[in-house]
């Protein structure tokens, strides 16, 4: 690798980083609502779930097959008379009498005085009786109360995301409805004149608005509710009142375009007037960044190239959301290279990556505009700033999208 010394005269990846998990570490602390069970995966429990009961709740076979007295087949093969057959569910069984064997259905009560169960496999059935040909210890086969979970054993942690498994668990218990932490709530607030909805005809010097649904989908993958998603032309009236909105329903709003050095940065205009604070950071793409604060609403404001505003969603917002979200964090490994790269001098960059056996091979060039590109990549290739080229078979650092 080739490396220079990195431009101190702009803001750190690291620096821009940590002054945005600073803007959100206190949406942490947020209200509590109670969700029926089936309603709750993703969301993360706000108090800790002690089972309510012994799991199993009762003696039960953990096979189809015969629940015996493990005495009674201490010499096979055996033949036994069969007392009964016992299906899931059935209750108030009577005492296995000495000798005797019944059936069982896997799940279905062990009766007292059996002390375990011999698969069918092991069996062979005649009339009225059956043939034990392997013996059994006792317990095996048979499920204790409690062998699971005692009752007032701690079941689920407060602070877990509910995945389906944690569900299943909760269930199992009769556990039907949750405390959990409210969803952090976003609004995405995008501008320019040049941008339409899909469905519309394009005119001369239009483009389709993709980074509104883009940010929307992006938060939504990470545990974000995403309560209002708008379109301001780049006009201040127009781009105040729909900001206005935006921060009365959210807990965080996410802008993009108007932010660089041109005619008509309508968000920069507006918002550096509330204190607001713009500049560039050492990143290729999406150096130009805004963090404000409206109304006690953090708002962040991302370029408008396409890929400047996906990385800089993965880079700077996505581990804090997911973190605030109960997720884990982004995935981050180290792989070969397999085509050689050149980067800007005090600029870290995030090239657009797909794995591949060999390692990671870029997608595509690093210009902002190249989203088409970026639908093939499963990666950024995390080039440090201060290097300047990268041969073919070096490590990088990935981390996926």
């Amino acid at each position: 690798m080739n490396t220079r010394p990195a431009t101190a005269s702009v803001r750190s990846v690291e620096e821009h980083r940590d002054r945005i998990e600073q803007l959100l570490r206190p949406l942490a602390v947020r209200d509590v609502e109670q969700l029926a069970l089936h309603g709750a995966r993703g969301r993360m429990l706000a108090e800790d779930v002690m089972s309510p009961l012994d799991l199993p709740v009762f003696r039960n076979s953990g096979m189809d097959g015969y629940a015996v007295r493990a005495e009674s087949v201490a010499v096979t093969p055996v033949t036994l008379p069969v007392a009964g057959v016992v299906a899931a569910g059935q209750g108030g069984l009577d005492r296995l009498p000495t000798g005797t064997a019944v059936k069982v259905m896997t799940g279905a009560p062990v009766p007292p005085g059996a002390d375990c169960v011999i698969p069918v496999e092991d069996t062979r059935p005649g009339d009225g009786v059956v043939t034990i040909e392997r013996g059994r210890s006792a317990g095996d086969f048979v499920r204790e109360p409690g062998a699971d979970i005692r009752r007032g054993e701690l079941l689920v942690a407060a602070g877990t995301v509910l995945a389906p498994h944690r569900i299943a668990a909760l269930a199992a218990v009769g556990v039907a409805e949750v405390t959990v932490a409210r969803r952090v709530r976003a609004a995405v607030l995008t501008t320019g004149d040049e941008l339409v909805s899909a469905g519309v005809a394009l005119r001369p010097g239009q483009i389709y608005n993709s980074n509104g649904i883009a940010l929307a989908s992006a938060l939504g993958a990470n545990g974000i509710d995403v309560v209002d998603v708008s379109h301001s032309r780049d006009d201040a009236t127009e781009f105040r009142r729909k900001l206005a909105v935006a921060t009365a329903a959210a807990d965080v709003v996410f802008t993009s375009g108007g932010v660089s050095q041109g005619d008509f940065e309508v968000v920069k205009e507006v918002l550096a007037g509330c204190g607001g604070e713009f500049g560039a950071v050492a990143v290729q793409p999406g150096g130009p960044q805004g963090l404000t604060v409206v109304d006690g609403v953090p708002v962040l404001s991302f370029p408008g190239n396409p890929v400047s505003t996906m990385v800089s969603f993965e880079v700077f917002a996505r581990p804090v959301l997911r973190a605030l979200s109960g997720l884990r964090a982004v995935p981050v490994h180290d792989v070969p290279l397999v085509d050689s790269v050149r980067s800007p001098a005090g600029r870290r960059q995030f090239l657009r990556g797909r794995l591949t056996d060999a390692g990671v091979r870029p997608v595509s060039g690093p210009g902002s505009h190249l989203v088409a590109a970026m639908a093939q990549a499963d990666v950024l290739i995390d080039i440090p700033a201060e290097v300047t080229a990268v041969a073919a078979g070096a490590m990088v650092r990935v981390r996926e999208l």
